[in-house]
């Protein structure tokens, strides 16, 4: 956390404790694309995952 950060009074800043993926959202984005798009598959390349990525 930065000094540099200007936050306003009626805001807290709450740092997520490590090793917690529970309390980020982004975690939850990332389950469900493994779940339903990126399980079972055979890559060919790089690349191959990026599109499958961007297409879920």
């Amino acid at each position: 956390m930065t000094g540099k950060l200007k936050v306003p009074a009626n805001i807290s800043i709450v740092a997520l404790p490590a090793k917690c993926p529970e309390l980020n959202p982004v975690e939850n984005v990332w389950q469900l694309m493994r779940e339903n798009w990126l399980s079972n598959r055979i890559f060919t390349s790089h690349d191959n995952i990026i599109d499958h990525c961007c297409e879920a």
